[in-house]
């Protein structure tokens, strides 16, 4: 039988004093080895039929699943399947089925939420944790991207300070960018394409950088993608305003931006995603008919 999903625990100090532009303690992810290139698709390995013939409840849960993938347009609310009333070996074939996918998350409020895509695109394992770190809810979600998500990461947003009277030495260029992010954030609106701040190609110092990350402040919300290298996202304090770093195979920082938008596009499940779990889960679920 498969291990159980527990996803990977991820912290990521993605801005804040210090992190910006030295990477040290950057790198503190729960996986071996470098990600290489991006993975393909492969089945889980699964049991026999007549192995399993008695996990009616998990089979079940399964097929609605099935359908709720099928069913579910990217916009509207999140179909959920609540995993805690099963047994051991039902809750063992859904985690076979599910395994582990390119996406995890980390939301650091209250209750903590730690967030594991499954294998099939726009599947998610979401599971809550009380302040002792005992489980108080685990669920599957359908959804482009986790409610928890769109729902909390700027819950507690604060106003940008836009003060630029008395700057620490060596802080040159960021003010521009301070006011160029203040006026997005002001001016948006809902549906608005990203506006992307591209910092690499930018003449910052590391004194800019610490300037900016103090500024904008560390959000609950730490997203990492792991496909060609990593993807490391985290929500700000402020409305909107995301840091978000690409780093090659090797983890060495490639990219480096600030993303003003809801949720930043590569954390997200594309309705083709969708569509192709769907049709995956269907061929699993034909093996067990």
């Amino acid at each position: 039988m498969s291990e159980p999903f527990y996803g990977r625990p991820i912290g990521i100090p993605v801005v804040g004093v210090g992190t910006q532009p030295n990477e040290e303690g950057d790198e503190q992810f729960a996986f071996t080895g470098s990600p290489g290139a991006m993975p393909t698709y492969h089945p889980p390995i699964l049991p026999e039929p007549e192995e399993i013939e008695e996990l009616v409840a998990a089979k079940q849960l399964l097929k609605q699943l099935q359908q709720g993938i099928a069913h579910y347009q990217v916009g509207q609310t999140a179909f959920m399947l609540d995993l805690q009333g099963l047994d051991a070996a039902n809750l063992d074939l859904i985690n076979q089925v599910l395994h582990e996918g390119e996406v995890s998350i980390v939301y650091n409020g209250t209750p903590r939420v730690q967030i594991q895509e499954s294998v099939l695109t726009g599947v998610w394992r979401v599971r809550a944790y009380d302040e002792s770190n005992a489980l108080i809810s685990d669920q599957i979600e359908v959804a482009d991207i986790p409610s928890v998500v769109r729902d909390k990461a700027f819950a507690f947003a604060s106003l940008l300070n836009t003060d630029l009277a008395h700057l620490p030495r060596g802080v040159l260029n960021a003010p521009a960018l301070v006011t160029e992010i203040a006026e997005k954030i002001a001016s948006r609106q809902q549906g608005d394409l990203a506006h992307v701040i591209n910092l690499t190609l930018l003449p910052l110092s590391p004194e800019d950088l610490a300037f900016l990350g103090e500024r904008l402040g560390v959000g609950e919300v730490t997203i990492l993608s792991r496909g060609y290298g990593n993807c490391r996202i985290g929500s700000t304090q402020k409305q909107g305003v995301w840091w978000v770093k690409y780093y090659n195979s090797e983890d060495a920082l490639i990219l480096n931006t600030i993303e003003i938008v809801a949720v930043p596009e590569v954390a997200r499940a594309a309705p083709e995603d969708l569509a192709d779990s769907a049709e995956r889960l269907r061929e699993i679920l034909e093996i067990y008919q």
